[in-house]
């Protein structure tokens, strides 16, 4: 065996070669060795305030960077973690978990070391539920060959893997990395691939009205040139799920709107659910991306590629891949003649925001002039419950300007989050959408922006309290204390800007100092009622409780 690397050197080596610059973490005694080989590395080490924050940034910056990774301590740290990991197995991301974790001889000997629960299987085996594949690293002859297998599933099937690395194992001579390629391509069934692009494509051509509904396996899976050029070819509008908003620009001649079932506009709502032909790309539907169920979706007219899965109406084809069914059937599908007179888009703004002197600030009002301030050198990152609703109708300028978990819905994701995207993307401003309820689960991770000199624009939707769950099922516990938000920043360190608006000349001032201070973090608390949302939120509120109660009462 060639010695020429040890496990440490050969994991952080192959995180490199995937792309990763920045990993995200909190020290730990069983983790501290590890990260002092972290900082001799490429790589550089972002300490976050806690593991949860870590795991959310991380899995930001997975999304635009391809990979992402945290690091942690043994239990305490890894447990913290947990929950970032599940939101990134079930959001189909990337994300590599490191834990340090106690030295070998005290695992064989069954030490109870602190940081340890029942026995030291245990948290391997919970994050075996969460992950494509764990490994323990404590043979560093085997260990070159886990971590290729580990991150190798981590690539292909997109989502979270987990290594747990022994203190007396981070520096075991290995061997050193040989050249592989780490994404193994899923391989289609011939036949089935090109019995499933015929079916397709004489349905397509046959449609006098069809159209596209994309979804983020699109992006996950590197096909989004391979989609443009789709649509291009043959001209047929697009629509997005809401985990799918800005695969493309939204500016495209061809894109008609977001889709969430009911929650979406009457004008995107009539295109997909009145077409004659509808190609699903990518697309998981749930309770959320079909917005609560109100989804009307055409099915005996209905092309569903997801996966290594076609479905045609009741055919079924297996082990056909996405990206090769996409190819095939671009070469298939004729040329629609529908134009953007006929398709109009849902997002075209009319008339610029003017603000009402002297008059409070309206869910509707607030949100149309946010989205108003987004231009293509921005990246929107957007909580769960109103603010991810809202931002669906926001118009997004280029491909991969959107952040937002939209299916497993962790309230205060996205504050970490915006650090995560900042540092995948530096030459970009970040810009926030987070409700007050969520904002406190999450702001200490401010301080960490302010001592990295991030520059995000950090909105709070101060409706006083969880307004989602208000709109689901009211009772005081969703009410929270009022914070000084505006005042936060400052409590953890200097050069934040700060504002607290109540009216809409209050919000537009503030908006034009913060695109001025492009240097330094900005935090806006506006102020809004705190009974209801935007229409979208209203709508999905009342769905959801109508499933809710019919469930209890069946």
């Amino acid at each position: 065996m060639r010695t020429t690397s040890t496990v440490s050197r050969y994991l952080l080596q192959r995180l490199n070669e995937l792309g990763l610059q920045h990993t995200f973490g909190v020290p730990g005694d069983y983790v501290l060795d590890f990260m002092d080989r972290i900082v001799e590395s490429p790589i550089e080490l972002i300490g976050t305030c806690n593991e949860l924050n870590a795991g959310y940034a991380a899995d930001a910056y997975a999304r635009l960077n391809g990979i992402g990774a945290a690091v942690v301590t043994y239990g305490v740290g890894a447990f913290s973690i947990l929950n970032a990991v599940a939101g990134a197995y079930a959001e189909q991301v990337p994300l590599v978990l490191i834990s340090g974790a106690p030295k070998s001889d005290q695992r064989k000997g069954r030490v109870r070391m602190h940081h340890l629960t029942s026995d030291y299987q245990l948290q391997l085996d919970i994050f075996e539920r969460v992950t494509v594949g764990s490994a323990l690293l404590s043979s560093a002859e085997t260990a070159p060959r886990m971590i290729d297998r580990l991150l190798s599933q981590c690539i292909t099937q997109k989502r979270p893997v987990y290594f747990e690395i022994p203190v007396d194992g981070v520096d075991s001579p290995c061997e050193a990395p040989e050249p592989i390629e780490f994404f193994q391509q899923p391989q289609s069934d011939p036949m089935s691939l090109e019995d499933s692009v015929e079916e397709a494509a004489r349905m397509l051509n046959e449609a006098a009205k069809p159209i596209v509904l994309a979804g983020v396996e699109l992006q996950r899976y590197g096909l989004i040139d391979a989609f443009q050029r789709f649509v291009e070819k043959t001209n047929i509008p697009f629509a997005t799920s809401l985990d799918g908003k800005s695969l493309l620009s939204e500016d495209h001649p061809l894109f008609a709107g977001v889709y969430i079932g009911a929650l979406s506009s009457e004008k995107i709502r009539d295109q997909l659910e009145e077409c004659d032909c509808l190609l699903s790309l990518g697309v998981y539907l749930n309770d959320i991306s079909t917005g609560g169920f109100t989804a009307h979706l055409p099915e005996h007219e209905a092309i569903s590629a997801h996966g290594s899965q076609v479905q045609i109406a009741s055919h079924f084809y297996r082990n056909v891949w996405l990206g090769d069914f996409l190819e095939k059937l671009a070469e298939k599908v004729k040329r629609h003649d529908y134009t953007r007179d006929r398709y109009p888009s849902s997002y075209e703004i009319d008339q610029p925001f003017e603000p009402q002197a002297e008059t409070a600030l309206t869910p509707s009002r607030f949100y149309d002039a946010i989205s108003r301030q987004l231009d293509d050198q921005s990246i929107l990152v957007a909580d769960a419950g109103d603010s991810v609703f809202a931002a669906a109708e926001f118009p997004i300028h280029r491909p991969d300007e959107f952040v937002a978990q939209s299916y497993y819905f962790s309230i205060g994701y996205s504050l970490p989050a915006t650090m995560g995207v900042a540092f995948a993307r530096p030459e970009r401003r970040v810009w926030l959408l987070i409700g007050d309820g969520a904002f406190q689960m999450t702001a200490q991770e401010i301080s960490t922006m302010i001592r990295n000199r991030l520059n995000p624009v950090l909105i709070v939707v101060n409706n006083d309290g969880y307004l989602v769950e208000r709109t689901i099922h009211d009772g005081p516990y969703n009410d929270i204390q009022q914070w000084h938000y505006e005042k936060l920043p400052h409590a953890f360190g200097d050069g934040a800007l700060t504002f607290k608006v109540k009216t809409e000349e209050e919000l537009m001032d503030a908006l034009a100092q913060a695109k001025k201070a492009t240097d330094q973090l900005v935090l806006i608390n506006t102020c809004l009622p705190n009974d209801k949302g935007c229409e979208a939120l209203s709508r999905l509120g009342k769905e959801l409780r109508a499933i809710q109660t019919k469930r209890t009462e069946g």
